[in-house]
């Protein structure tokens, strides 16, 4: 009996672990991380306006007291534990749209490969336009990124790469809403997700006119 009560002790806790850190998991997939997407693709659009304003802006950002630091904590760690569970739950899901393909299940499918696009995304990216530039002490700016996009490559897993992250975005903001209880009904749901795929249309035309400005 003793051990029967410890080995349900242990259950209870483990059980209650994880659902700690799926919670978090997602909570760090709106709070900070969705902030930051949706702000990154502001200043990028920027550059459809002008060359200099996006210059401007990028400076602005860089001179930011304790950038770093901020970086790291707002950015990085939360970025870092979100990918790390995120990984675990693509390693552990069974898929089964063949048997199952309504679109929910579509939905949850595409959620964990824009989840791999995105974070293969976010780790070149990352390096190519902040950490070697600083490593080598590069200037951020309009032609910057113009040079890397007149590569035909490049632009094509750049545009790849912002559809994956918009729509990783804009369906696990639905998903955060679903989960955590803000939503209830299924009609309620329904509607709630229709919204989410119109903000994935608006960000992602927001993150291609960003694009578009570079050519």
């Amino acid at each position: 009996m003793t051990q029967v009560i410890i080995s349900q002790s242990q259950n209870n806790g483990f059980a209650n672990y994880h659902f700690f850190i799926r919670k978090l998991h997602s909570f760090l997939g709106v709070f900070p991380i969705s902030f930051f997407l949706v702000e990154h693709l502001i200043a990028n659009s920027l550059a459809a306006i002008s060359p200099a304003l996006f210059d401007t802006t990028v400076s602005k950002l860089q001179s930011i007291p304790y950038l770093g630091t901020v970086e790291i904590l707002l950015i990085a760690l939360p970025l870092t534990i979100h990918a790390l569970y995120g990984l675990y739950i693509v390693y552990v899901t069974k898929n089964n749209i063949s048997r199952y393909s309504y679109s929910k299940n579509w939905m949850f499918y595409l959620q964990r490969i824009s989840a791999l696009l995105t974070l293969a995304f976010v780790v070149i990216h990352v390096w190519f336009l902040r950490i070697a530039h600083s490593l080598y002490g590069l200037e951020i700016n309009y032609l910057t990124v113009q040079n890397q996009l007149s590569n035909p490559a490049w632009l094509a897993f750049y545009v790849v790469g912002l559809l994956a992250a918009t729509f990783h975005f804009a369906n696990g903001l639905w998903n955060f809403t679903v989960s955590w209880g803000i939503v209830v009904g299924e009609q309620a749901q329904n509607f709630v997700w229709k919204a989410c795929m119109l903000l994935f249309v608006a960000i992602s035309a927001l993150g291609l006119s960003a694009i578009l400005a570079f050519i």
